[in-house]
């Protein structure tokens, strides 16, 4: 089904509210790789930090893209979500905060995904 893909997506995203369809774009690549089968572990920083709480990803709109509470519900399903360590403590969140299966962790653990063999690193 894969074909030739890396088996690994570890998807990166940096914006939130600030820059919608960048944001769009990072939730709707890793949701899309979970649909195809990969192994996909989706990374909010910055701005998009705020969508690790419950109800953030619902106030989220962008015309002619899929609704973010969705994609994040399509990864969450087959996928991880990691919320940056600096990031949520910047915006007062701790893991009593996030959604149900969102992790907080660090830089430490983003390069280990990114630089596991047969692992594909995109930032947004």
């Amino acid at each position: 089904m894969l074909g030739h893909m890396a088996r690994t997506l570890v998807v990166k995203a940096t914006a939130g509210a600030d820059a919608p369809e960048r944001c769009a774009q990072a939730f709707t690549v890793a949701a899309t790789a979970v649909a195809a089968g990969a192994d996909v572990s989706l990374w909010l920083t910055g701005e998009s930090t705020w969508f690790a709480l419950p109800g953030r990803a619902q106030e989220f709109e962008l015309p002619h893209s899929a609704p973010l509470a969705e994609l994040l519900h399509v990864i969450l399903s087959s996928g991880r979500v990691t919320a940056c360590t600096q990031c949520a403590a910047r915006r007062d969140i701790g893991p009593d905060d996030v959604l149900p299966g969102v992790r907080i962790a660090g830089a430490a653990a983003f390069v280990e995904e990114a630089l596991a063999e047969g692992a594909q690193a995109l930032v947004y």
